[in-house]
C-alpha cells in the first residue's frame, strides 16, 4: 500500500510547465485535486482545454509523442 502512495506522490510532482509561469501555482493545485478524486483530467486555468492528468498518461502505457504536460514516460 505504501508504494501505491508513494507512486501518487510521485505522479503529482510530473509536469512540464516551467514554474516561472503565472498559472503554475494552479496548474498544479488542479493537478492534485485530479488525481485525487481519481479523475482523467482537469480544466487549464488560462486556456480552459481540457487537460490529462499523468495517472491517466500513465495508465494508458505509453507516451504519444504529443507533449502531454504531465506525461510520465
Amino acid at each position: 500500500m505504501n508504494e501505491d502512495k508513494n507512486d501518487k506522490v510521485n505522479l503529482e510532482l510530473i509536469c512540464s510547465l516551467r514554474k516561472d509561469n503565472p498559472f503554475y501555482d494552479e496548474v498544479i493545485l488542479r493537478h492534485k485535486n485530479a488525481l485525487l478524486k481519481g479523475e482523467f483530467f482537469y480544466i487549464d486555468p488560462k486556456t480552459g482545454y481540457r487537460v490529462f492528468t499523468s495517472a491517466y498518461l500513465k495508465d494508458r502505457g505509453y507516451c504519444c509523442g504529443n507533449g502531454c504536460r504531465h506525461c510520465p514516460y
